[in-house]
């Protein structure tokens, strides 16, 4: 499965709000995510363009990979996201297993997120509000698709992003930014 993703910082979310109430979307509760990143001990991530995560949201924990972006415009990427059982132990366990592989700790993003959901175009999108903790206030735009519905979807998704009125875009990961951030 395919990510497609275009994420614009904001400095304000009530104009977005407003859009997605006019469309009916679906708002999940705002939650807290944390997003642990470990970097592999047989490659740079950073430098392939790739990520593993545990991601926790209370007691629910998910075992993320990500492959390299494939396009300039937006952040489409496969994604594989399995869930892991509930509860800190078991995120702790996965940690120290990585660990013994070789992988290393990099950075935890934290981030309030408020999820949307809504239709258009045929297309299930995502639309979350992110205020992420020492970089500021996000919007991402998401379809997930197959590989076949690739350019129809990026398409959806760049019409989208325009309706929303978001104009500056973002390629970088929040742990990309986080870590450009913390190096200067």
């Amino acid at each position: 499965m395919l990510e497609i993703e275009v994420k614009c910082p904001v400095a304000d979310f009530e104009a977005v709000r407003c859009r997605l109430q006019e469309w009916g979307a679906r708002a999940d509760p705002p939650r807290q995510e944390a997003d642990h990143y470990f970097n592999a001990p047989d490659r740079d991530f950073a430098k392939t363009d790739e990520a593993l995560r545990l991601r926790r949201i209370g007691t629910h924990n998910w075992v993320t990979y990500k492959g390299p972006k494939r396009d300039q415009q937006t952040k489409t990427r496969a994604e594989i996201e399995i869930p892991l059982g509930d509860g800190d132990q078991n995120a702790e366990d996965l940690a120290r297993i990585l660990r013994h592989l070789g992988y290393r700790d990099v950075a935890v993003v934290q981030k309030q997120r408020t999820l949307y959901h809504c239709e258009k175009e045929g297309y299930a999108l995502e639309i979350t509000l992110d205020e992420v903790q020492g970089l500021g206030r996000f919007i991402e735009v998401e379809i997930r698709a197959g590989e076949k519905d690739l350019t129809p979807a990026r398409e959806c998704l760049l019409r989208t992003t325009q309706e929303l009125g978001l104009k500056e875009t973002e390629r970088r990961s929040y742990l990309e930014l986080l870590l450009a951030k913390t190096s200067s």
